[in-house]
């Protein structure tokens, strides 16, 4: 999920959760298997070691054929093994004469006592370099010569590419992976375009999806880690003299939030607005609270435009800098973010939220010094404050100390930097325990679930484990992403999941996200289908991926 790096403290754990597809660019569209082996509900790494070669195909290494050079220069040349007029056609489409290429491949069709797929697919070869290409026929021969044989990787090839010329993505990502996987991952040109017909896919569903959708909030546990990232302030007064209806309204969105009710803070917030609030002090706390929303909905836009409103009523209002940070930070501007920062820091260089943020900001750019200055500059003015860039700046013993100071309160964390050691069983105590505090509130926030469920499997492996902890969190919060990013299941399971994260998603980048990987679930749901003989192999590939991704990467 693309969200604001300052999102509190779901934020590392929704990434770490689609870490376990997103980080291996070149095999994360394909996947989940016949049996039930999908982490991120159905996309698997492919990093086993060197695959087998794939079987050859007996008609295309005809022994009774004579053999003949392939031409160096034509990566694309039709095979050689035809006897005349085959050879006539073949002698043709190397000269780049098209037209008469397509004529005798015809003509070998109509004399052949038995179909041959390799003429279909030459002739199909034949229709793509017509000017313009003739995209429709090559559709029709490629449907003909894999009607012949399924597992004929050119005409699977030719087909796609054709079936992408006109705009028919699901149809060729369907092609191509069947293509990449039973060349066993081989091939990276076919890998590549997987990927490039996934992007196209996912970008133009979710430019569709979003073309309609009213803005949504995420999830609760998202909502009530975005808002504990900051610490509580109080609440403001309303003027002495008489109030107007939107003093009255705003007063009771912030009630509704402080009840963590925020549906009905966002419609109170937006009222009050309309109505009319009397003092600045109200107008800042107002257009702060509506970006906010408005941020959390994925209208980055207009939550700046309110943030810069906000700032003008209140210019020394730090949270509203702070942000407006996140959101230049959203928009990938840097120099305004950290210029956000300065600004804050001189209006009250005693807000700890301040440093907070931007060390956030800095741990996420992997600048643990700066990040560790801004933290313990947070902890001397809040000094409740974990200290968890001392560990990744390689001061263990430090940041160990300082998190058993604060365990009584803090036992998540304590698991999360645990689970980073691969000191699973303590990390599962701590979670545990992180589960049995929540149990008191109402509701109760679930990431601690879904962190036990990924120590148990990075421990040995245990995929029910991480089912059980999935579905108990998403029985108490439904519409949790990170445990519906970790859900396992079979490949129909991983297509509802995926839908489901997609009607969640609150930013473009996220829709497109969730809608690449249900395509590519329903890809793979397809691939099995076709070729059931497979399934088994790609099982096997699927859960040494896993296991190899697990045992690789710490989280």
């Amino acid at each position: 999920m693309s969200t604001s790096p300052s999102s509190g403290p779901s934020q590392s754990l929704v990434e770490r959760a689609q870490t376990w597809v997103s980080d291996n660019k070149k095999a994360v569209i394909i996947g989940s298997a016949a049996a039930a082996i999908a982490i991120g509900a159905g996309i698997y790494i492919a990093t086993a070691g060197p695959p087998s070669k794939p079987s050859k195909r007996s008609k295309d290494s005809s022994k009774s054929a004579p053999k003949k050079r392939k031409p160096a220069k034509d990566v694309d040349t039709p095979i050689l093994e035809e006897k005349k007029p085959g050879e006539r056609a073949t002698k043709a489409y190397n000269a780049k004469q098209y037209d008469q290429a397509a004529h005798f491949y015809t003509k070998a069709i109509e004399i052949t006592p038995e179909a041959q797929a390799v003429y279909y697919s030459n002739r199909a070869a034949c229709y793509m370099n017509f000017s313009p290409p003739e995209y429709a026929k090559v559709i029709a021969d490629c449907d003909e010569a894999l009607k012949l044989d399924i597992k004929y990787i050119k005409a699977l090839n030719r087909r796609a590419t054709a079936l992408e010329s006109l705009s028919r993505l699901e149809e060729a990502l369907r092609d191509f992976t069947a293509s990449t996987i039973l060349l066993n991952f081989t091939d990276n040109v076919t890998s590549n375009a997987v990927e490039r017909v996934l992007k196209k896919l996912g970008s133009e569903k979710a430019a569709e999806i979003l073309s309609t959708r009213e803005p949504r909030l995420p999830s609760y546990t998202f909502i009530s880690s975005y808002f504990a990232a900051f610490r509580e302030r109080p609440l403001p007064q309303l003027p002495a003299e008489r109030s107007s209806q939107g003093d009255e309204t705003f007063l009771l969105a912030t009630q509704a939030l402080a009840a963590k009710d925020y549906n009905h803070a966002m419609t109170f917030v937006n009222e009050s607005i309309e109505q009319g609030i009397s003092w600045d002090e109200g107008k800042a706390e107002a257009y702060n609270l509506r970006a906010t929303f408005k941020f959390l909905t994925g209208d980055v836009d207009g939550a700046q435009a309110d943030l810069l409103q906000s700032i003008e009523f209140a210019p020394k209002f730090t949270q509203s800098l702070v942000k407006l940070a996140s959101v230049y930070m959203e928009k990938m501007d840097g120099d305004k973010a950290f210029k956000c920062f300065e600004d804050a820091i001189a209006a009250d260089p005693t807000d700890p939220d301040v440093y907070y943020h931007r060390g956030q900001v800095l741990f996420i750019m992997e600048n643990y010094t700066g990040a560790a200055e801004n933290y313990s500059k947070s902890t001397e003015l809040d000094p409740d404050f974990l200290a968890v860039a001392q560990y990744k700046g390689g001061n263990l013993a430090n940041s160990m100390g300082t998190f058993r100071r604060t365990l009584r309160q803090f036992p998540q964390r304590m698991g999360e930097l645990l689970l980073d050691q691969q000191r699973f069983d303590e990390a599962i105590e701590k979670f545990d325990k992180a589960i049995e505090l929540e149990k008191d509130k109402k509701p109760p926030n679930v990431l601690s679930l879904v962190n036990k469920g990924l120590a148990m499997y990075q421990k040995n492996q245990d995929m029910e484990a991480v089912e059980r902890c999935c579905n108990e969190a998403l029985e108490i919060d439904p519409e949790c992403e990170a445990a519906l990013s970790l859900q396992q299941s079979k490949v129909k399971d991983a297509v509802k999941q995926f839908e489901r994260q997609a009607e969640l998603a609150r930013t473009e980048p996220e829709l497109t996200n969730a809608l690449t990987y249900k395509y590519a679930s329903l890809s793979q749901l397809e691939f099995i289908q076709n070729y059931p003989d497979e399934a088994a192999k790609l099982n096997a590939m699927a859960q040494a991926g896993l296991m190899a991704q697990a045992a690789a990467q710490p989280y």
